[in-house]
């Protein structure tokens, strides 16, 4: 099954590696592409880089991370200033968190990491303060950010005012001499010359690049400005924390989800309360009374696009295969190594469902205790053998 998301047919194009494209359907493995992983598991070839020239000219890319990684639409907004960037163009970085991304690959030349600001911190002046700064300090021809609702198109449009600098929100086009928007109810476009501040829409860019950047480190002490809480006329009241069993799958970003597989129910509950993600179910453990009808994922039930999803035990028809088209990282637990949700996983791992759910209750909970006693985290050889194979998918 395509899981991939159809760019909306009413954009004039899209741009990609290759160019300018009326519609993209996205990468499905197409023979012969220099770019795609061989059969077998080789590596993809490696990529050169995008430019050794020296630096004549700057543009500024800034996003959120999450958990010490940039999510698509940042990834597709590096990757727009990327792919329009001449050869004495150098694309500088600025991640507000932390960021574990390899941001050569992702197309950087220069990185300015901050992890104070986190994206569960609230310090919007702060974050404006250290924009300008790096504005600053680079006198970029143009600033990108993803135009999205966790702080980036407001950090845009809050610095667009201040600076006074032109702006647009919610391109959906754009090229070297251009960006587009919708107007009249999505019924037309408008277009303008760049401007100084570029919003991005999701899905305007293809993220994968033919290059990678210099992912040069900078030093970020010299954007900090050392009063800026003192200053702030914003307050953060912090983040209240509730039960994962109470958060609607539709907003869940951690989703563990049963299927004909998982015959001990209690078990499964208590793993997903141990790893704090909510809970969802097939059609067929919904059938058969094991969960209620408000818990089923797919095109019959509910549609989610958590981080993270788990499947224990589904076998992954097509109906529900469409509830988790959106899903970053899908992780199938299953016995069948050739079941349909195998070819959608990210990761995928052969075992029984009701092994590996103890298994990682088992881990998960050793996980804690060592957070509160440093030292003390001990795990038998059959649980550390088979929470192992979730331990990368899971940091």
């Amino acid at each position: 099954m395509d899981t991939i998301k159809r760019i909306d047919p009413r954009r004039p194009f899209s741009i990609t590696a290759e160019g300018l494209k009326r519609i993209t359907l996205g990468f499905v493995g197409v023979a012969g592409d220099a770019h795609a992983t061989a059969p077998g598991g080789h590596r993809e070839q490696v990529k050169p880089r995008r430019t050794t020239a020296a630096a004549q000219r700057s543009l500024l890319v800034a996003a959120h991370s999450d958990r010490g990684s940039l999510d698509d639409h940042a990834r597709q907004t590096l990757a727009a200033a990327a792919l329009l960037a001449e050869s004495t163009t150098q694309i500088v970085l600025l991640v507000l968190g932390e960021l574990k991304d390899d941001a050569a690959a992702l197309g950087a030349d220069q990185v300015i990491e901050m992890p104070a600001f986190d994206r569960r911190a609230f310090a919007p002046d702060a974050a404006l303060d250290a924009l300008a700064a790096c504005v600053a300090a680079y006198s970029p021809a143009h600033v990108f950010l993803p135009d999205n609702a966790t702080g980036d198109g407001d950090l845009g449009r809050r610095y667009a005012a201040q600076a006074k600098a032109s702006v647009a929100a919610h391109v959906v086009e754009i090229d070297t001499a251009h960006v587009a928007v919708y107007t009249q109810a999505r019924k037309a476009f408008a277009f303008r010359s760049l401007p100084d501040v570029i919003l991005l829409a999701p899905n305007t860019v293809d993220a994968r690049l033919p290059f990678v950047g210099a992912g040069e480190r900078v030093a970020p002490e010299q954007f900090f400005v050392e009063d800026h809480q003192k200053k702030s006329s914003y307050k953060d009241l912090g983040i209240e924390e509730i039960d994962a069993a109470q958060v609607a799958l539709e907003e869940a970003d951690f989703i563990v989800s049963a299927g004909n597989g998982v015959t001990d129910v209690p078990a499964f509950e208590r793993l997903a309360s141990t790893v704090g993600a909510a809970i969802g179910a097939s059609r067929v453990a919904v059938d058969d009374g094991k969960f209620p009808r408000d818990k089923q994922i797919g095109a019959t039930g509910k549609t989610v696009d958590a981080s993270i999803y788990i499947a224990f035990g589904i076998s992954g028809a097509v109906q529900h295969l469409q509830g988790i088209k959106d899903c970053r990282h899908v992780i199938a637990v299953n016995l069948d190594a050739s079941a349909p949700i195998a070819k959608r996983a990210n990761l995928t791992i052969i075992g029984d469902a009701q092994e590996t759910i103890a298994a990682l209750t088992d881990a998960a909970a050793a996980a804690r205790n060592a957070r509160a006693n440093p030292g003390a985290m001990a795990m038998s050889g059959g649980s550390a053998a088979s929470s192992a194979k979730l331990e990368g998918a899971l940091a």
